[in-house]
């Protein structure tokens, strides 16, 4: 890059000594270099090689965009240390260790504006088999014709999981609006923030339906347990985001499908359900709102068996006038409101950092 600048900076003097000596553009009249010099010679000589080695980085950088092998570029600093807890725009890595996406500490000036040669990774399972990084924040991109977003990936429990949901600490109201389950809300610095990603971010990772979502969940003497689900996919806002997914494994039950009853599975399967916000009713329940009376946007149909976006109730059992809670009804029962709450995705075929293709459980 140091040789494409000089070439930059030696262009100027180049079309000055033109005007001087004229001959110079001429290859014919080698008698007339030397009434100019013999420095203007080499000088021709060394714009040649440069021409040369301008033509060999080209192709250089041309196989590196193709291949991916760019990574992020970090913004100019005066004298000043990368933060932690720098702004999500950022991109940075937001973990305990606040180490950063994969970079190295080096601050480097951004090339001028020409393209740009910033790689966005598709989903967290792109990334890691790229680079392996620690599990933070990081920008993807899942399809080329809209702008890149803020996503949590977590790189531990396998590695390559695209997170969209969780629940930590009860510091963030999930009883919202459409728009803002649309768009997404929450906060995305920290490891343990709380934030749904947003339903249209969703549907572009979700769409094509060929991946696998975990559920992981925690209760309040932090036992844990999981729910898997193959071909988990939403439709788009014109669909209100039905829901649809494949077959279930795990330890928890089958809660999207409803209770082990008849009636219950079908009063409370989620299963080609529309999403339903306080403002927006698109539920089963034709004597109410489940959304309001639950207190969170979500699948509903008369109304639930799993309600992850339910109000935030500490310590676990819980009274209320209805079943609103954290829940996950084939685990803990309806009136068990839960401590933690994860829900991820990546590629169906997966091979994770173990091996195994199913990473830890």
């Amino acid at each position: 890059m140091k040789k494409m600048w000089f070439f930059l900076k030696v262009m100027p003097v180049l079309l000055f000594l033109t005007l001087l000596c004229p001959v110079l553009v001429s290859s014919s009249q080698l008698s007339a270099i030397d009434s100019c010099g013999p420095e203007f010679a080499v000088l021709k000589r060394s714009i040649r090689k440069l021409e040369n080695s301008l033509l060999i980085r080209k192709w250089q950088v041309e196989h590196l965009q193709t291949h991916k092998y760019f990574r992020p570029f970090q913004p100019a600093a005066s004298n000043s240390k990368p933060q932690a807890d720098s702004d999500p725009d950022s991109g940075l890595n937001h973990n305990k260790s606040a180490a950063l996406d994969g970079l190295d500490m080096t601050l480097t000036k951004p090339l001028p504006p020409a393209g740009n040669l910033i790689v966005y990774d598709k989903d967290c399972s792109e990334l890691f088999d790229r680079q392996r990084p620690s599990s933070g924040f990081y920008r993807i991109r899942p399809k080329l014709d809209q702008e890149p977003f803020l996503v949590y990936c977590d790189m531990d429990d396998g590695g390559g999981w695209t997170v969209f949901q969780k629940r930590r600490h009860g510091r963030v109201d999930f009883h919202r609006d459409w728009v803002d389950y649309r768009d997404g809300f929450g906060d995305f610095k920290l490891w343990n923030d709380e934030f749904w990603l947003g339903n249209e971010h969703i549907y572009s990772l979700l769409s094509e339906g060929k991946n696998l979502v975990k559920i992981d969940l925690v209760d309040w003497d932090g036992e844990r347990s999981y729910a898997f689900y193959d071909n988990f996919r939403i439709t788009n806002e014109a669909d209100k985001y039905r829901l649809q997914y494949g077959q279930y494994s795990g330890s928890a039950g089958d809660a999207l499908s409803g209770s082990r009853g008849v009636v219950e599975q079908w009063s409370s399967c989620l299963s080609g359900m529309q999403f339903s916000t306080r403002d927006q009713d698109n539920d089963r329940y034709l004597q109410g709102s489940c959304a309001q009376e639950n207190k969170a946007g979500w699948w509903y149909n008369r109304c639930h068996a799993a309600n992850l976006n339910g109000k935030f109730y500490r310590r676990g059992k819980y009274k209320a006038e209805y079943d609103d809670g954290i829940v996950w009804g084939t685990w803990k029962g309806l009136w068990y409101s839960l401590r933690h709450t994860t829900m991820k995705v990546r590629p169906l075929v997966f091979l994770d950092a173990v091996g195994s293709g199913a990473g830890e459980i």
